[in-house]
């Protein structure tokens, strides 16, 4: 019912910036949380950002202060901005949204888009 497209990932230097995109197929009005997720190798998949309904943004403590996750609603579009990038941050990111309610109420998963940060 509503597909994720994931987009900007790439090879980029450490100290350097990176804008991830995560557009949907349909317009959702009502929904819980867009979140984004990274999964390195070796390591589990984990909670990078999310961003709810009113505005109200979280992050995982590894991230924040270098990440924010923006809203375009107009264009179905949640962002990702990636400062101060660390070697770290390596991995395959991935976007989730979760709805509420209504004819989209579900989970649904984009296919990642892969950021690497290395000289």
């Amino acid at each position: 019912q509503v597909q994720l497209l994931e987009s900007g990932g790439g090879l980029v230097q450490p100290g350097g910036s990176l804008t991830l995109s995560c557009e949907a197929s349909t317009t959702i009005s009502d929904f819980n949380a867009v979140s984004w997720h990274r999964q390195a190798p070796g390591k589990e998949r984990e909670l990078v950002a999310s961003i709810f309904t009113g505005g109200t943004r979280t992050y995982a403590d590894s991230v924040k202060g270098r990440f924010t996750i923006s809203r375009e609603i107009a264009e179905n579009t949640v962002y990702l901005r990636m400062n101060s990038l660390i070697p770290e941050d390596t991995a395959v990111y991935s976007c989730n949204l979760r709805v509420q309610t209504g004819l989209y109420k579900g989970d649904y998963w984009g296919p990642g888009t892969q950021v690497t940060v290395s000289s």
